[in-house]
């Protein structure tokens, strides 16, 4: 990693950072608070040797003096020096207690001793460092006392007596807040560091490209509100997430395409990264720039279409794959474009061998004549094989990723998955991306407010394109002996469900509304009801 990376790191993850340098700075606070405070006193001595009054040798006295110095600093945590300070005294300390609370340094190149000592109580430290400069004065002439007797050449003077010290020395408030930012502000951002490094989820459109080697055809921004409004190019046109979509549709004009692959296969890794609504929107958007686009649930095992857009969802894609329903009837016309649905059907209890059939392959290169656009809602690739299926046998597949939901391992499994099977991934869209600044200053104008535009319900048109169609009530509506099934999407909001039908026209929960002729276990080959 460059420093580039790591300052990124840090203003990304710069909460992280600061929590941990303030918990550092209280620690060491509450450390300080809690300690109990003790005091430092000093006296100075000086070493001198006595001797002729000729310069060679005061020369000669001054250089041993500054050699036995050292010595002399040795000599003041040893039990010879201490036991009287303690018997003078009168302390409860032995020489070896004694010793870490009595400490002695000589400035360099100079003939001075410092004597600190140290203790709870302020007087008691001041006695003690007199106390040993006094025995040390002692101790050193006994030891300097030449052989022959007579006095010791070397005198030690005290030169500075310690006086009581008014302020402790430890612990030291401001040394410890300083270090204790330090510190946390150096594991904090040890710790950002660490949690880039260990979180593998996707969070930006670089991460997607990273991962996915196929380029971002478009970025969703994240707003906190998206889910009470998943239609947001029909409901606000003028929305940031709208804006989204249609630069997602303006991308796609720049791929390299040929007619086949005018088909898309929206997917995901995982379920619940938006790639239904994507699909919803992403079509809607296409039918708005005039192409006539036709939108397929795919997703057979947990169909979400018809419930977003209000459409009738128990006769769609299942039922012309098994031959009960012509295509024509089961495609519903949506809004005021040029958009028509077809929804998903009855669940099967066997959807990889419908969408991997003969009839599929039929069904979608027939869709890929009669429209401009086809938008195909698949499953996730990691959880079933569904859509490497379809993307095999459609123009390509664009996967939709759900920043901080997906995690990168995720998302190469997905592209593997497709290059598996040889489907071409056209590219990727990030979706829910934190966008900063969101607002006038990001896209140049201000910020838009949701408007109270209803969703439109299907509608009809005076001429299909097929031929004659019969209604999806008509198509409901059964004689047949065998009680009547359906398996409803779950409700469709109050302003987009479709009319309302008569009681004796109704479909009770739980119920089919035909019997199929043909079982979905016995497909092979289904027909498409060309």
């Amino acid at each position: 990693m460059e420093l580039r990376d790591y300052v990124n790191i840090i203003v990304k993850r710069w909460p992280v950072a600061v929590v941990v340098a303030l918990t550092g700075v209280l620690l060491a606070g509450a450390v300080s608070l809690a300690a109990t405070p003790t005091y430092s006193a000093r006296s100075q001595v000086y070493v001198s040797v006595q001797g002729s009054d000729s310069t060679t040798d005061l020369l000669q006295g001054s250089n041993f003096t500054v050699r036995q110095v050292k010595s002399y600093t040795e000599l003041v945590s040893t039990p010879r020096v201490l036991d009287p300070v303690i018997e003078e005294l009168g302390l409860a300390d032995d020489a070896a207690s004694l010793a870490e609370r009595v400490g002695a340094e000589s400035p360099l190149d100079t003939s001075l001793i410092n004597v600190t000592a140290t203790d709870e109580s302020p007087r008691l430290a001041a006695d003690v460092a007199n106390a040993v400069a006094g025995s040390l004065a002692d101790v050193v002439a006994e030891l300097e006392t030449p052989a022959a007797g007579g006095d010791s050449p070397v005198q030690i003077s005290t030169v500075r007596t310690a006086t009581v010290p008014q302020s402790p020395s430890s612990p030291n408030l401001r040394l410890n807040l300083a270090l204790g930012l330090v510190v946390g502000l150096a594991l904090g951002i040890g710790l950002a560091v660490l949690r880039e490094l260990l979180d593998t989820r996707i969070r930006s459109a670089a991460d997607v490209e990273a991962v996915a080697s196929a380029p971002v055809l478009g970025i969703i921004g994240y707003e906190e509100d998206a889910p009470d409004h998943p239609l947001i190019v029909q409901e606000s046109p003028q929305a940031l997430r709208a804006e989204a979509f249609r630069r997602l549709r303006t991308n796609l004009q720049f791929l390299e395409l040929d007619q086949r692959a005018r088909t898309f296969v929206m997917t995901s890794a995982l379920a619940g990264e938006g790639k239904t609504t994507t699909s919803i929107n992403l079509a809607i958007t296409l039918a708005d720039a005039g192409q006539r686009v036709v939108l397929v649930d795919a997703d057979l095992r947990r169909p979400s279409v018809a419930k977003y857009m209000g459409i009738e969802g128990s006769v769609g894609l299942t039922t012309v794959l098994i031959g009960r329903v012509a295509l024509e009837d089961a495609v519903q016309p949506w809004g005021s474009g040029t958009l028509d649905v077809v929804a998903a059907g009855q669940v099967p209890p066997n959807p990889s061998e419908l969408l991997g059939s003969e009839a599929m392959a039929d069904l979608v290169e027939r869709l890929g004549t009669d429209y401009d656009v086809v938008v195909i809602d698949s499953p996730p690739l990691l959880p079933v094989t569904d859509a490497a299926i379809l993307a095999r046998r459609s123009g390509g597949a664009i996967l939709v990723t759900g920043a901080g939901t997906v995690h990168r391992q995720q998302v190469e499994g997905a592209v593997a998955a497709l290059e598996t099977v040889g489907a071409r991934l056209l590219g990727v869209v990030a979706n829910r991306v934190p966008l900063k600044g969101a607002g006038s200053g990001s896209y140049g104008y201000s910020y838009y407010e949701y408007t109270s535009r209803p969703v439109q319900p299907a509608r009809r048109r005076a001429e299909p394109a097929h031929g004659s169609r019969r209604s999806l009530r008509r198509l409901l509506r059964t004689d047949r002996q065998a009680p009547p099934s359906s398996a409803p999407d779950g409700p469709a909001p109050a302003d987009a469900a479709p009319a309302e039908m008569p009681a004796a026209e109704r479909v009770p929960a739980g119920s089919s509304p035909f019997v199929p002729t043909t079982s979905f276990d016995e497909v092979v080959a289904p027909r498409t009801g060309r």
